[in-house]
């Protein structure tokens, strides 16, 4: 089977197949490590991705905060990833949001196709697949809606979908509210690292050049999900990742040499250390490997909100608290958009090693 780069993996999903095209299957070397990612999730066996309850990161007892922020530094330090509960963000408005997505995705996909993207002419954003961007030219088992959603002035709302009608006003809510976490996480962040409380924030563009952009995953069922990914093990570029998903397992984390499945933990928000993070800590912070696992039998639906520094205008380098004699600078110099360029360049090229 022939796949042109616009074909969408809902589509093949669909079309009745039991074998996936030979741009889908992972290489030889990878395959042993994909599990069966609903056998894997039902056991408790080995590590567990730490659960952060965050009711108390307000609190006025300085005893119960401190014990707070210090579980929150432990699980950036160790894991770089985390499930954060009592977060603060309602039930109600995270169940608009996924009902949102989820019937945009569940429209016909002549429909979603009036908001597709198109890479090739530098419009990122709305509806698309991935294309091919490493060195083996493979592809990945998804479709995805990606738009920017926070600051109000850096968004194009002709991008986002009309319906259902409430996505625009779930996603514009949550985005403010994801923006206000995202405040006291760095906040947290900062103090772990000695630094004044707002000190990351304004590192990585402060109140008004932080970009809030946010990626709906779409991975449909795969009749074979031994062979493929749904996204490959990757880093996340940015400074923090808030995730949310549909309750179906999928998410592997790359922790003491083996990948770790996530367990599903109800009306939590996953929260990942992004590169520029990791950065500016000089690696004190750090940047997990993950991926995504897909499935035969259910849907999976993620929502990930990337919150990046400004492109051009900041240089990442570890910040000078972070680097001493003993503790020389991990990372070189660059702009948000050299890093990104660099790992690209990397990947293209066949490089594994993540940052």
């Amino acid at each position: 089977m022939v796949i042109v780069t616009n074909t969408r993996v809902e589509s093949l999903s669909k079309s009745g197949i039991h074998e996936i095209p030979k741009e889908y299957i992972r290489p030889q070397d990878e395959l042993p490590t994909i599990t069966n990612i609903l056998d894997e999730v039902s056991t408790d066996q080995g590590p567990q991705v730490p659960t952060i309850d965050l009711n108390d990161i307000n609190s006025d007892d300085p005893k119960t905060l401190e014990n707070c922020r210090n579980e929150f530094i432990k699980a950036a330090t160790e894991w770089g990833v985390m499930h954060l509960v009592n977060h603060g963000i309602s039930d109600d408005l995270i169940a608009r949001v996924k009902a949102a997505g989820e019937s945009f995705f569940g429209q016909p996909i002549e429909e979603k196709e009036k908001h597709s993207n198109d890479i090739a002419s530098g419009k990122i954003q709305g509806y698309g697949s991935k294309l091919a961007n490493n060195a083996s030219g493979q592809l990945e088992w998804e479709d995805y809606f990606f738009h920017t959603v926070f600051p109000e002035d850096k968004r194009d709302l002709t991008v986002w979908p009309t319906t259902p009608t409430d996505y625009i006003p779930a996603t514009e809510e949550y985005a403010k509210q994801i923006r206000a976490l995202t405040t006291k996480i760095l906040s947290v962040l900062s103090l772990g690292l000695g630094l004044e409380a707002g000190r990351l924030e304004e590192e990585v563009g402060g109140a008004d050049e932080l970009l809030l952009q946010l990626k709906i995953n779409y991975y449909p069922k795969c009749p074979q999900p031994e062979l493929a990914l749904g996204v490959e093990a990757h880093t996340d570029l940015c400074a923090l990742t808030f995730i949310l998903h549909n309750m179906v397992p999928g998410l592997q984390l790359f922790y003491n040499d083996q990948w770790v499945t996530a367990k599903c933990v109800p009306d939590s928000i996953i929260l990942h250390i992004g590169d520029t993070i990791e950065i500016l800590s000089n690696g004190k912070y750090k940047s997990i490997l993950h991926r995504a696992l897909v499935n035969k039998e259910k849907v999976r639906v993620s929502w990930a909100v990337f919150c990046e520094p400004p492109k051009e205008k900041i240089i990442l380098k570890p910040l000078p608290e972070t680097v001493s004699e003993a503790e020389p600078p991990l990372f070189p110099p660059r702009t948000f958009q050299q890093h990104m360029e660099h790992k690209l360049f990397k990947k293209k090229n066949g490089v594994v090693d993540p940052k």
